[in-house]
């Protein structure tokens, strides 16, 4: 089984796009539905999360250092 999970495509380290990372979550837990989530599901499931966290508070702080 192929796991799609956003990571920075540059050199730069910067987050990907929370909208991104929302949809990796979307589409890794719509794979799985229905089944028994094994611990490397659950492993996998929570590095999507931290990617996600990342993101969004990449996206918050831009927005407050901007007002």
């Amino acid at each position: 089984m192929s796991h799609m999970s956003p990571t920075p495509s540059d050199h730069t380290g910067a987050p990907v796009p929370a909208s991104e990372a929302n949809d990796s979550i979307r589409r890794f837990v719509r794979a799985r539905h229905g089944l028994a989530w094994t611990a490397q599901d659950m492993a996998e499931y929570a590095v999507l999360l931290e990617i996600w966290t990342l993101a969004v508070r990449a996206e918050v702080t831009d927005v407050v250092e901007a007002a």
